[in-house]
Formats: structure tokens, C-alpha cells, sequence
């Protein structure tokens, strides 16, 4: 199936005087029965150029189609088909944008770049950027950001496949229902207000000059379709990568960032939330927490007989830090040595000598400043720690309340998909211990890595991939737990090692010392 942008070879008789056809109609007239005889559209502000690229040329040479929904739009000519068509796959992330430079016509990747969202230095979290844009004119600036930022990153991948970034010819975006927002220049007001409406959950198909992208000015631009203001098209992608929407059996997808997004389904049916607890388990809220990079501590290993300590970071470096899957793994062992209790508190007799006293609480010493990579130590302190239990606890809870909605139990489920860089690099295992993922086989965890990109992809390049966003959008029904009492109450109950209930972790100790 075509992808979102493609060329067609076309030669066409010349114009002579017992034939007064225009040239536009002419081109058109030989494209008619290769669109499966739809008349493709030329947009008003490219009549001009196709029409001189078609008459320069002599008559023969080769078009670029835009696979628009409803009708295809002819946007250039070309005097001989293109060495290769270019089209950028975007994951519009709130704190990171990810992306990759793609072939449109063999699906080659031709490059691979993240960028810092820019947007952070006017909030670092969601609700921050909706009050931001609501001051002034800060929905202009953070639209402006995010234009630079998509700009920045589209630029170093064309330098890197040895392109101009004019040369893209299309651009698939996926993202949350605010950043999307933001990146149309929409206001995100009611998105974080009752009852929590976007302004718009498929935006229609625009230009790359409509939005002051750098890309060819006629590329289009393809937004995946969300479902609510907290179930983006981030997740839409994350669907499709995972094939779940077409799944015989009743599989569960999470995808943790700024929060936590979370489906379950099959091909029949298809349920999701999404709720705020993914700043803590990516790293945005521990003092010391980072995203998943060189010098990131990914896993922790606590000998609970002598308290010895063992790290590895990605990269095999001096650590700078504590990812996602870094914070997990220390609370999960910190638990099973005994140097928290069940509420997740320090307890001071305990420590082997990394506990130390600060003024906001006691704080255990990962790694002195002399075994650093900037000679800061690394410590993780209880403040760092309520978080953790706050956001295991709206995890947990996450899961528990949607599987509740639809009748079943965790053992009902025949996977569980892990995306991100949280699933990348988590250990099932010791999120079990700290009560955050069900004490399930670990089999059933399958890590499927950025879920959100890799839909992107496939709407890129695949019309049944951009039909489909679109179909599981209609089948989702979506569950808004800012108003869900069920939610409320599991919360307080998640907000201990591994639960209150322990009996639903059974393969984890539990050591009621609190």
C-alpha cells in the first residue's frame, strides 16, 4: 500500500494543435487510471510549479503524490524519478523528541537522531505548558519551540543521509493529545478541565509550510488520531506496533513517560486509561533521577547479608545518575535488604554506613563524588523515595483498575507489553517486589522498546497503518480516572511494599517491620 508521499513515472504526449488540452489536465489525464480512477487534486499553490516542472521537462518525467484520505493530491513534478524519496517518522515526546528518516519508496531507514524538546524551559511537565499557554502569548512561544525543536532534529537527519531537509517529502507525528496541541499551535485549556475535551482528537492532514516546517513546503503532515486528553497518539502507534488491536488473545500494553498509558484488549475489544505516574519511574522526579543515557544507573544489586552495593550504567561509565529502571531496581532492593520498611521509609539502624542524615530526611550514598562522572556524589533521599511510592502506588493501582473494568484477572492476560525506555531497560522482576507490575510469570513481559516511533513508521509508509489509527480509535473506549472513586481507592492501598494486601504478591518476602 502507498505510503504517505510516493512518485509515479509519467510520460505524456506532447500538446500539438489538434489538441488543446492544458497541461495540468493533461498530466492529470494520464495519472487517472493508475489512481484506480480517482482524479488526483492539485492544490491551488502548486499549479504553478507542477505545471512548469511538467511543460520544463517535455512532457515526461515523474510525479510526487501526496496519499491524502480522502483524494490524492499531485504536489510536484520532477524531470526523472528521485535516487530517493524522504519522509520522517516523529515521536513527539514531551521531555524528547525521537525520530527517523525513512525512504519512503523501500522503507530503508536512512537516519537516526533524538533531540531535547525545547519546550522545557517553559515547563518541564504537561499541566505546567497548559497553564504556560494559557499566559499571554505562551501558547505562542511554546508552538514556536516545538517547531524549532521538530526543525532542529529534521535538519541534522537530512545532514546525516547527505539531503537538504527540503528534500522530506513527508512527516508522520506521534504524540500526547497535548503535545499535539501545542505542536498545531492549539490552545490546551480544557484538556486538564472538566470534563477534559480536546479542542480535536484527529486533526485533519496539513502542509509543512502551514506549520513553518523546513521540510518541502508541500509535504504533508500526518498527526496520529487520539482518543482523550490523556490517551494520545502515542499510544494509538503503540497499538499498532504491537499488533495488539488484531490480537486472538487478551494482551495489556503500558507505556510509561510523563505518564503511565495503558490498554488492554484483542481483536474484539479495546480498553485504556492513562494516569500521572510516569515522572518518577523515567527519572523526572528523584533528585538524581535522568533519562535512560550514558552514565544512567539502570540496575542495582544489594547484598542483604553485608549491604554490599553493585551498579551498572549504560555505558559502562562513572555514573552521573539514576534512570527509570535505576530507581526501581534501588527500591526494590533497599526493600529486600531491610533498609526500608514497607512504607518505603528509611530505617536508621540499617544502611551498612550509606545512610546519612540531610535536613529533608536520610539519604542513601549510591556513589561517593570520587567515583562519579562530575564528582557529585550520588544519593537518593526519602523525598526521592515518596515519589517512587506515589507513583508505583498510581501504577499499580492503573492496571488494577482497568482490568476490574472489564472482568478480568491479571492471569487472564496472555502478554504484557512494555514499551519505552522504561521497558527497555526495567527489571519485571524487581518491579514485582516493589508491588508496581503484577506478580505474574516474567515470560508474560515483553519490552517492544519505542512503540510510539515505530507506529509513526508504519503510518509513514503503510495506507492500511493510517487507516488503522483511525479504526482503533472508533473500538477504544476510554476510561477518564481524574473522576474514577474506584481508582481513588486502590491508590491508598498500593502505597506499600509490595501492597497491604500482600497475599496478591506471593512471591515476594514480605517483612512487616514497619
Amino acid at each position: 500500500m502507498p505510503s504517505l508521499a510516493y512518485y509515479l513515472p509519467v510520460e505524456a504526449k506532447p500538446p500539438r494543435l489538434q489538441d488543446n488540452t492544458g497541461d495540468i489536465d493533461r498530466l492529470r489525464n494520464c495519472l487517472t487510471d493508475r489512481l484506480a480512477g480517482i482524479d488526483p487534486v492539485v492544490p491551488f499553490d502548486r499549479i504553478r510549479q507542477v505545471a512548469e516542472g511538467f511543460r520544463g521537462s517535455g512532457f515526461k518525467g515523474a510525479v510526487v503524490i501526496n496519499d491524502m484520505p480522502n483524494r490524492p493530491e499531485l504536489v510536484d513534478f520532477l524531470p526523472a524519478p528521485p535516487r530517493v524519496l524522504p519522509g520522517l517518522a516523529l515521536d513527539l515526546g514531551t521531555t524528547h523528541l525521537e525520530a527517523g528518516l525513512v525512504d519512503l519508496m523501500t522503507g530503508k531507514t536512512l537516519a537516526e537522531a533524538n533531540e531535547v524538546n525545547s519546550q522545557i524551559e517553559f515547563g518541564a511537565d504537561i499541566l505546567s505548558r497548559i497553564h504556560f499557554a494559557g499566559r499571554g502569548s505562551g501558547l505562542d512561544s511554546l508552538h514556536n519551540a516545538i517547531i524549532d525543536s521538530v526543525n532542529m532534529i529534521a535538519t541534522r537527519l537530512a545532514d546525516q543521509a547527505g539531503l537538504a531537509p527540503q528534500e522530506i517529502r513527508a512527516l508522520t507525528v506521534s504524540g500526547n493529545t497535548t503535545m499535539i496541541h501545542l505542536f498545531l499551535g492549539l490552545d490546551p485549556y480544557h484538556l486538564c478541565r472538566e470534563p477534559y475535551i480536546p479542542l480535536v482528537n484527529a486533526p485533519d492532514p496539513c502542509r509543512a509550510k502551514e506549520l513553518s516546517l523546513v521540510l518541502h513546503p508541500a509535504a504533508p503532515v500526518w498527526c496520529l488520531p487520539s482518543v482523550g486528553s490523556y490517551f494520545g497518539g502515542d499510544l494509538i502507534a503503540g497499538i499498532l506496533a504491537t499488533g495488539l488491536a488484531n490480537s486472538p488473545d487478551t494482551c495489556m500494553l503500558i507505556d510509561v513517560g510523563t505518564n503511565a498509558e495503558v490498554v488492554i484488549g484483542n481483536k474484539e475489544w479495546l480498553i485504556a486509561c492513562a494516569g500521572a505516574a510516569g515522572p518518577a519511574l523515567e527519572g523526572g522526579v528523584a533528585k538524581m533521577g535522568m533519562r535512560a543515557g550514558p552514565g544512567a544507573i539502570e540496575h542495582v544489586r544489594i547484598d542483604p547479608d553485608t549491604g554490599k552495593l553493585d551498579i551498572t550504567t549504560i555505558g559502562n561509565v562513572r555514573p552521573r545518575g539514576l534512570c527509570g529502571s535505576g530507581i526501581i531496581d534501588l527500591a526494590a532492593e533497599l526493600y529486600l535488604a531491610r533498609i526500608i520498611d514497607i512504607r518505603g521509609k528509611f530505617k536508621p539502624e540499617t544502611g551498612q554506613g550509606r545512610l546519612i542524615k540531610k535536613s529533608d530526611g536520610y539519604a542513601y550514598v549510591i556513589a561517593n563524588g570520587d567515583m562519579t562522572a562530575d564528582n557529585e556524589p550520588v544519593v537518593f533521599g526519602q523525598v526521592d523515595l515518596d515519589a517512587v511510592m506515589r507513583s508505583k502506588a498510581a501504577m499499580f493501582s492503573i492496571l488494577t483498575t482497568l482490568v476490574n473494568q472489564v472482568g478480568l484477572s491479571f492471569e487472564d492476560l496472555h502478554q504484557i507489553f512494555v514499551a519505552g525506555a522504561f521497558g527497555r531497560h526495567i527489571d519485571p522482576r524487581q518491579a514485582i517486589v516493589l508491588g508496581m507490575l503484577p506478580d505474574l510469570p516474567l515470560k508474560t513481559y515483553v519490552p517492544v522498546g519505542n512503540t510510539s516511533l515505530s507506529g509513526a513508521r508504519a503510518v509513514l509508509l503503510k495506507r492500511d497503518a493510517r487507516q488503522e489509527s483511525m479504526e482503533i480509535v472508533n473500538r477504544t473506549t476510554y476510561i477518564e480516572l481524574n473522576v474514577n472513586q474506584e481508582f481513588m481507592n486502590r491508590f491508598s492501598g498500593s502505597k506499600f511494599i509490595p501492597h497491604t494486601d500482600h497475599t496478591l504478591f506471593p512471591s515476594v518476602p514480605f517483612f512487616n517491620d514497619a
